[in-house]
Order: C-alpha cells, then sequence, then structure tokens
C-alpha cells in the first residue's frame, strides 16, 4: 500500500472518530436550543401549578414551551429542562444547583417524539400540522440513522486493515457520505422546526433563544464526515487504479 493512501487512510479514520464522538455528545445532552429569560423568584401558585403541568407526561407543546421560555429553557432530542428557584417542592430529581436554583429535567416519552403536531400549538381542534410533524419525527430520527450508518462503515474499514486492502473502503466512504447527509438534514430539520414553532408561539418580552453548543457539535460532524467520506473514496479508488495500470503494465 503507497504511504500517500495509508495517511489518507489514518485521516480519514480520526475525521470519522472525532465525528462520531460529536454527533454521539450531541444526541445525549440537552443544550440543541436554549432560552434566556429572567430568573423567576418567587414561588406563586399559579407557578407551581405550571411546573407540575410541565413534569407531566400529558402535558401539551404549548404548556411545556411556555415553561420552557420562562424559566431558561433547554431543549434536546430526548429530554426538556428548566432552571426553577430552589425552595420549589418538586419530586423530579435535580441535575445542578447554584445561586438558589435548580435545573429540573424531563424525558420525551417515545410516544410524545411521534405525535402529531397542531396548527394552533396545544389546539387538538386546530388541525394537525403535517410539515412541523415530520420536521420533529426527522430531527430525531436522522441522528440516530447517522451513527448506525458510521458505526457499520467502521466494520467494514476495520475488515479492510484485516484484508490489507483499501478496495472495501469505498462502501466505508459512501456510507459516511449518507451519514453526512442525515446529520446535515437533521440540523436542517431542527432549524426550520424552531422557526415554524417561534412563528405560532411569540417568544415574550425580555426572553431570547439561541442555539446550544449541542446543536453546533452536530453541525461540525457533519463536514467531518463529508471529509472523512472524500479521503476514504479517494484513497480507495485511486489505489485500485493505480494497482490495475501496474498489473496491465507487468502483463505487457
Amino acid at each position: 500500500m503507497d504511504n500517500r493512501f495509508a495517511t489518507a487512510f489514518v485521516i480519514a479514520c480520526v475525521l470519522s472518530l472525532i465525528s462520531t464522538i460529536y454527533m454521539a455528545a450531541s444526541i445525549g445532552t440537552d443544550f440543541w436550543y436554549e432560552y434566556r429569560s429572567p430568573v423567576q423568584e418567587n414561588s406563586s401558585d399559579l407557578n407551581k401549578s405550571i411546573w407540575v403541568n410541565f413534569a407531566s407526561d400529558e402535558a401539551d407543546e404549548k404548556t411545556y414551551n411556555e415553561v420552557l421560555f420562562r424559566y431558561n429553557g433547554t431543549v434536546g432530542l430526548w429530554r426538556r429542562c428548566i432552571t426553577v428557584p430552589q425552595n420549589v417542592d418538586w419530586n423530579n430529581q435535580e441535575r445542578t444547583e447554584s445561586f438558589d436554583v435548580v435545573t429540573r429535567c424531563m424525558s420525551f416519552t417515545l410516544s410524545e417524539q411521534f405525535m402529531e403536531k397542531f396548527v394552533v400549538p396545544g389546539d387538538q381542534n386546530a388541525g394537525i400540522d403535517l410539515l412541523r410533524t415530520y420536521l420533529w419525527r426527522c430531527q430525531f430520527l436522522l441522528p440516530f440513522v447517522s451513527l448506525g450508518l458510521m458505526c457499520f462503515g467502521a466494520l467494514i474499514g476495520l475488515c479492510a486493515c484485516v484484508c490489507r486492502s483499501l478496495y472495501p473502503t469505498i462502501a466505508t466512504g459512501i456510507l459516511h457520505l449518507l451519514a453526512g447527509l442525515c446529520t446535515l438534514g437533521s440540523v436542517s430539520c431542527y432549524v426550520a422546526g424552531i422557526e415554524l414553532l417561534h412563528q405560532k408561539l411569540k417568544l415574550p418580552e425580555n426572553v431570547s433563544g439561541e442555539f446550544g453548543w449541542s446543536f453546533c457539535l452536530a453541525c461540525v460532524s457533519a463536514p467531518l464526515q463529508f471529509m472523512a467520506s472524500a479521503l476514504f473514496i479517494w484513497a480507495a479508488h485511486t489505489n485500485r487504479k493505480e494497482y490495475t495500470l501496474m498489473k496491465a503494465y507487468r502483463v505487457a
């Protein structure tokens, strides 16, 4: 194996490993989107009622998003979290604690992940919003598809190392290309879904929102996957081409 191809293969493997770590961290963390709002100091009966509704498995989209707006919420693919005063009586386990406030999280159930979104959030009589429904489902499923494709590609790459041949890594490159497209699709679906949600549920005054570092990890993962794919395919194709030319020259 030529040193050029071996170097390209090693670099592609490193890029693949980094992108896999970034993608796994992105899927497992809760900071795809973050809201910034003044911390609520008091715990009135109204606030307690809102927190209880937020913790309920039956909380609709409007209910938990309004709480996210008011209490410095963060949203991931699996969980939603808010920052509340420490003296609130809530049975759910706390995750972090600082300056008399604690962060409370609730997981999205599998049924919530595939639940229909409505034209007017929280109003079941308003009709189903198919665009937001499928955007939500895609942003949840595509990262797992991407991660699975990269793992499968890694197995093929391992087989290529065992066989001491670069040709099977063409399949690894194609799988990384598909993984990159899935990651890019997930990011795009998430951005579109957030924008459509904020068109229907306006942010209150003094509340701002921004994409978090979990989202940024997914954004960085996509180009790494594309670069790894290009290197895998180039190394395998060029090595195969030179081997064919060399074999033809020897026969001649």
